[in-house]
């Protein structure tokens, strides 16, 4: 089954509220380098208010309500996860730290083995 295809429709006045939060977010940097003669505090509150400033003007955009939609949808689809008992858990740990140590030993033997059958067998190269 094909995928239906996805239709983005951008407004002017859309694009304007993108362009407006990408120009804040260059205007925060810029101001917290602008008042570098300041206190560190008053930088970092400038900066902070107009990149909140910015992000309130990204989220009204439709591309922020789009972000927050999915946002929620993961949320709602995290809900839906039966997740694991405490005993799984530790008994699938269990497995795979098993498993590790099965394929670790295999391997250094697979690796000695051939270590074995070409320096000693084939070249002659004793150690």
């Amino acid at each position: 089954m094909a995928n239906p295809p996805v239709e983005t429709v951008s407004t002017g006045a859309d694009k304007a509220k993108l362009a407006a939060a990408a120009l804040l977010v260059v205007s925060a940097v810029v101001a917290f380098y602008v008042l570098g003669a300041q206190d560190l505090w008053l930088r970092v509150a400038a900066l902070l208010a107009i990149m909140v400033v910015a992000g309130a003007v990204f989220f009204t955009s439709e591309s922020g309500k789009q972000l927050i939609a999915y946002g929620k949808d993961s949320v709602r689809e995290v809900r839906k996860v039966v997740w694991p008992t405490r005993q799984e858990a530790m008994q699938m740990t269990g497995y795979v730290f098993a498993f590790m140590v099965v394929m670790a030993l295999f391997l250094w033997v697979t690796d000695k083995t051939l270590e074995w059958v070409l320096y000693d067998l084939l070249l002659g190269w004793k150690r």
